[in-house]
Formats: structure tokens, sequence, C-alpha cells
């Protein structure tokens, strides 16, 4: 998947403008990288557009232990965006990166993550309510 590719399916998802999806694209990323391992957001990283790579850079190896609520803050803080925009954007993010790296990569990285998180991904999500893992 291409650099502006990913942008436009970030913006399509939640019907947001592409302008828009850049900055949560970015600042979902880089929350993205502080949750993560060191190892695993390089190996997700390799796998992004060249233009996005960046985002997932993490100057240590430890994974910064934080829940759902406030990786939706830091989001919404790095984005400059409301809250609920910062939401609809983490979970556009989340399933075009489902749909852009190997189902193993993707996995991987969420496996890393609370299982909260888990509700956010698949089209069965809406809003934040929960969705039956496997449906």
């Amino acid at each position: 998947m291409q650099y502006a590719e990913f942008i436009q399916s970030v913006a399509t998802r939640p019907k947001m403008s592409p302008t828009l999806a850049e900055p949560i694209t970015r600042a979902t990323l880089a929350t993205l990288a502080e949750r993560l391992s060191g190892g695993q957001a390089r190996d997700l990283a390799v796998q992004l557009p060249e233009g996005l790579r960046g985002d997932l850079r993490k100057p240590d190896e430890e994974a910064e232990p934080f829940e759902l609520p406030e990786f939706f803050e830091r989001v919404q803080q790095r984005a400059a965006v409301e809250f609920q925009t910062a939401t609809d954007g983490v979970r556009a993010v989340l399933d075009t990166l489902r749909d852009a790296v190997s189902a193993k990569e993707y996995e991987d990285s969420i496996a890393q993550l609370p299982k909260e998180f888990w509700q956010l991904t698949g089209p069965a999500a809406t809003r934040l309510e929960p969705r039956r893992i496997g449906t």
C-alpha cells in the first residue's frame, strides 16, 4: 500500500478529509509505537509506506504500559482534534493497518496491546461498543 492510499483509506472509514486523516494517522502510529516493544514497532514499520515508517520510531525497547483511554487522549493531543474524532480516527488507522501489513505482523502488534483494543478493529465495531471476537 502506498502512502496516499493509506491516508485515503483512513479518511474514508469515518468519512473525514485526507487533510485531517494525515495528522490522525501520524498521531496514532506514534502512540502505537510508545505502546509496542521496540522490536515490534520496527517490524511493523518495515511493512508501512516509506512516508509513515518514521512515525513508528521508538527510542527505547520497552513498551510503555497504558490503557485505551490514555491511547485516545494521546492521539487527541498529538493530532489536536476532538476526542470522538480521535477515537474514530484510531479505529480507522488500525483497520487500515490491518489491511496494509501481513496478518502475522498485525496480530503480533495487537497481541501486545490490552484486549480492549480488539474492540476497535474490524467492520463490526461501531463507536466504542464492544464486539465479540471472531464475529
